[in-house]
């Protein structure tokens, strides 16, 4: 960025979507209820590459504290080595983002610290136990952790609290043929097709598969939370280790049971990844839909192509 003599404005360049071009007004509101005033001069931040579309909420903290740098209310060099991401509220408080897990890992692959909203601090401990990780609540206790009067302690990595029992297979009485053609799905990660009249408990069934199947390895459980985090379905940073079970209804779209939308997001067949997507009323499901899963079904990832975004899940 650059703070230079001329006309005051707060420009923002690099192809700036709606939510990033807002961040102009987060910012200013946080600095000054942070106590800094923006120096009445041109401000110029660039974001580069400058070709590459920006999307999100999540460069407000990154473009806070350059301008804090440039203004002298951060060490100069405080910010060296690390990856930041984050949203701001007007009061200077440091709000979650989505998509922190997968920063984190890519910042660690690289040799980066991370500052990142103090709610998801634990869910970016889990990217490496020697990692610099900052999670600040607002810019003032980050501020002040640089200069040496409220050093922060590193965040712990927290998995969820079980929201309460699986539904067992146990609890099934008879149905013994059903049942085996569940533990052999189980066991080798195969599909399974159930067919028979109303009330035979179809659907009973299949939502006890992820009773039977094994726990998440430590692999795994990165794997699944990764996508989640994505989502944005990871609560205060902590990771479920329950394998996923998901059951989309049968009006699903196809952007939305393989990925697509706002900013390609994932969609229901890469977030029941490691666990079970369960279609219940298969043949009301459209046709179209169906065969969108025959790919991610033979090559384990699917890949979203839209006009500006290009993602593999």
């Amino acid at each position: 960025m650059q703070i230079a003599p001329g006309a005051v404005a707060f420009m923002l360049v690099g192809l700036p979507d709606k939510a990033v071009a807002e961040s102009r007004e987060r910012v200013r509101a946080a600095l000054i209820a942070s106590g800094l005033a923006l120096p009445a001069k041109r401000i110029t931040v660039n974001l580069a590459p400058a070709d590459l579309p920006k999307e999100g909420s999540h460069y407000d903290l990154p473009i806070a504290l350059a301008v804090m740098g440039a203004i002298g209310a951060l060490p100069a060099d405080a910010l060296a080595g690390y990856c930041v991401l984050g949203e701001l509220a007007l009061d200077g408080t440091i709000t979650p983002v989505a998509g922190v897990l997968p920063a984190a890992m890519a910042a660690n692959a690289r040799g980066l610290g991370l500052i990142c909203p103090a709610a998801t601090g634990p869910e970016a401990a889990w990217a490496g136990g020697d990692m610099d990780v900052l999670a600040p609540r607002s810019l003032i206790q980050l501020a002040n952790h640089f200069k040496g009067s409220q050093v922060m302690a590193r965040p712990e990595p927290a998995v969820a609290a079980a929201t309460g029992p699986l539904p067992d297979l146990r609890d099934i009485k008879g149905q013994e043929g059903a049942k085996r053609a569940l533990e052999i799905a189980a066991a080798g990660g195969h599909n399974l097709l159930f067919n028979g009249p109303p009330g035979a408990g179809k659907s009973m069934l299949a939502a006890r598969l992820p009773s039977i199947l094994p726990p998440l390895s430590p692999r795994e459980l990165l794997e699944v939370s990764m996508i989640q985090s994505v989502a944005g379905e990871l609560k205060e940073g902590a990771l479920s280790n329950r394998r996923p079970f998901r059951q989309p209804h049968h009006s699903a779209s196809m952007a939305a049971l393989v990925g697509g939308g706002i900013n390609a997001r994932p969609g229901e067949a890469s977030l029941a990844h490691g666990g079970v997507l369960f279609l219940d009323e298969l043949p009301e499901f459209s046709a179209q839909v169906l065969d969108s899963l025959r790919q991610p079904m033979e090559t384990g990832e699917v890949m979203i192509a839209r006009a500006n975004p290009r993602k593999t899940y």
